[in-house]
């Protein structure tokens, strides 16, 4: 599908609908009005047609009884995941949460005790960090190099991090948010071997893994060419929630090959939460697997024309501001600090741009006057983004 056909069918104005990133949840987190949401990682464009019709269908039925899990669901999610990345899974595998940050809370809580010490590589994703410190663990943090927004892992200082801090678990996402990189094959089987050595439990985030802009292939931990020397104590996240835009759906896969570190899992889970199955959010993830890959053609072209628009658009006028090089997700990294004081980042971007962002420090300590940018929305507003922040910069010094 093209960019054209795409956005004239399935943007949509999300204002007044209860949208966490629109309505009440801008409110609570920004204490200020008439900000533009280019914050939460969701879309503002309809999921495919075909998920609609599913979900119309059921809905037309009247009734939403209990429910159990149907062979066809496993056909089509079994089905997109081999033909897009080679990952052969079977049934017993697969696992169900509402979540993802659902299933690391369990997860957490699983495979570690108070105290013990659980690593994540910054910036990332905060709900990461707050998954380890709600449940009284300790956090440890290992700065990704960051070499002119190209982000990279250190694997010494992984390595000597985990050694000193007796690290029991690893929390590791790819694609990485929010620094937008797909990471290789080498790079996947490097924190595995580390892992391996060191007999940790290590979570994938794989959940933007078709969120991809063509600069390499997605790989997964399930894929990688070596994979069955890591599996036993390997943990995969997954949904169909980030691609086709069904987060309140509440339907994610926990993906555990080891039998063994299964029934840890669900011995744990079966204590504090019995998680019965979302009906519609599996009618929509089947959906969506089986007829979504025209819509997810026309939305990674939207993305990637509207990354390139910003890209370029800053490189022409204001080449101080960096930004990482998008390999997947939709949420770029700027970096800010040739331009902006690291303590005045919230009267650029909010009080003077109105725009709503993630701020940098959220996803790491260290990461302050950088910001996260959801660009997966109509033009308009990505326009807005670039012709507001840009005459902000020439117009006022923010040093």
């Amino acid at each position: 599908m093209e960019i054209e056909e795409f956005c004239r069918k399935y943007t949509v104005d999300r204002k007044n609908t209860n949208s966490e990133k629109w309505d009440t949840g801008i409110e609570k987190r920004f204490k200020t009005e008439g900000l533009i949401p280019m914050w939460v990682a969701d879309m503002e464009f309809k999921a495919p047609d075909e998920v609609i019709d599913a979900l119309n269908k059921r809905i037309s039925h009247g009734v939403f009884g209990y429910t159990h899990l149907w062979e066809s669901y496993f056909d089509a999610f079994f089905n997109w995941q081999k033909t897009r990345y080679n990952i052969d899974l079977k049934k017993e595998w697969i696992l169900f949460s509402s979540g993802l940050v659902t299933a690391l809370y369990l997860i957490v809580n699983a495979f570690t005790n108070k105290d013990d010490s659980i690593i994540v590589l910054t910036p990332v994703y905060y709900p990461f960090h707050n998954a380890v410190k709600d449940n009284e663990r300790n956090l440890i943090t290992c700065d990704l190099k960051n070499d002119n927004g190209i982000f990279t892992i250190d694997f010494e200082k992984l390595e000597n991090e985990i050694i000193k801090n007796k690290v029991k678990l690893i929390i590791f996402c790819n694609p990485h948010n929010p620094v937008g990189r797909v990471w290789t094959n080498e790079e996947i089987e490097r924190v595995l071997e580390i892992s391996k050595k060191h007999n940790l439990y290590i979570v994938f985030d794989e959940i933007h893994q078709d969120i991809n802009m063509g600069v390499r292939p997605f790989i997964s931990a399930l894929s990688i060419k070596n994979k069955n020397d890591y599996i036993d104590k390997l943990i995969v996240l997954n949904s169909a929630s980030k691609t086709f835009n069904l987060a309140s759906l509440l339907n994610s896969h926990v993906i555990i090959p080891n039998e063994d570190i299964r029934k840890i899992y669900k011995k744990f889970v079966s204590k504090v939460n019995r998680t019965e199955f979302n009906l519609l959010g599996l009618i929509a993830a089947e959906s969506a697997y089986k007829y979504g890959s025209d819509w997810l053609d026309g939305l990674l072209k939207t993305i990637k024309r509207n990354y390139e628009y910003i890209r370029d658009e800053f490189l022409n006028k204001v080449p101080e501001i960096i930004i990482s090089p998008l390999e997947g997700t939709y949420l770029p990294f700027f970096d800010l600090r040739n331009m902006v004081s690291k303590d005045r980042v919230k009267e650029f971007i909010q009080d003077d741009c109105k725009i709503a962002i993630d701020f940098g420090e959220w996803f790491g300590k260290n990461f302050k006057g950088f910001i996260r940018v959801n660009i997966a929305t109509d033009f308009k507003y990505i326009e807005y983004f670039v012709d507001k922040t840009i005459k902000q910069l020439k117009n006022k010094n923010y040093k």
